[in-house]
């Protein structure tokens, strides 16, 4: 699939962010609502500085018995990539996602479907210049993307309620930046932002379609297995 190059990749701090502040001009925050062919992405680091970016796309359906109403059907995997090499950046808050892109760019460049839908382990919105992993994705591909942390990030925000699907809004500067959304019932919660291309209440159904049984979405659990091990 085609990913587009619109910048290089950056040398300095300062770099990094006037790239997050000019491509976050470029973000769609609405979009479509149903999608059929969703693609994981994860990044597993071996030691501190060697990655294997994995992407797995998986084909989905719509549930049809009345247990599963609002989650996907069949979730067979279309397609995988892995790609391992080195970080290019260091660690650095809110510019997490340069250590990552390289790999996970050329690991969906080396695609031959291309995604309906984008699902990274990482934020969107939910960032401190309003452009995470998951909004970087989005606007270099084109794709409706959705970012799913698995831990609190930035802004405020309550608990949400025990039962599958309850949610909380996360606040930061005054606006809504994402979610709190518990996936399975008195499991920990998981943190949904946009990425691109996608409003907050689709993210949310997709988020929850696809976590038919566990606390991640399934494209997310099995790019995150194929980062760690090689193979599905």
């Amino acid at each position: 699939m085609r990913v587009n190059q619109l910048h290089p990749w950056p040398t300095s701090t300062a770099e990094a962010e006037a790239i997050q502040e000019r491509l976050r001009l470029h973000l769609e925050l609405t979009g479509p609502t149903s999608f059929t062919l969703v693609a994981g992405l994860d990044v597993h680091y071996h030691g501190e500085d060697e990655v294997a970016a994995a992407v797995v796309v998986l084909s989905t359906t719509a549930a049809t018995d009345d247990h599963a109403q609002g989650m996907a059907g069949d979730l067979v995997v279309v397609e995988q990539v892995v790609v391992r090499g080195k970080a290019r950046f260091p660690y650095v808050p809110g510019l997490f996602a340069f250590r990552e892109l390289p790999a996970l760019v050329e690991a969906l460049e080396r695609l031959t479907v291309t995604p309906d839908l984008l699902v990274c382990d990482g934020y969107g919105l939910a960032h401190p210049r309003g452009f995470g992993l998951a909004c970087h994705l989005g606007v270099l591909t084109g794709l409706p993307a959705i970012g799913v942390g698995k831990t609190h990030f930035v802004g405020t925000h309550d608990a949400p309620d025990p039962a599958r699907g309850a949610w909380t809004p996360i606040e930061l500067d005054g606006s809504t930046v994402g979610r709190v959304l518990r996936t399975q019932s008195t499991v920990k919660p998981v943190y949904v932002s946009q990425g691109h291309r996608v409003t907050l209440d689709t993210a949310c159904a997709e988020v929850l379609r696809l976590s038919p049984y566990h606390r991640l979405p399934e494209p997310i659990r099995k790019a995150d297995h194929l980062a760690r091990h090689g193979d599905l």
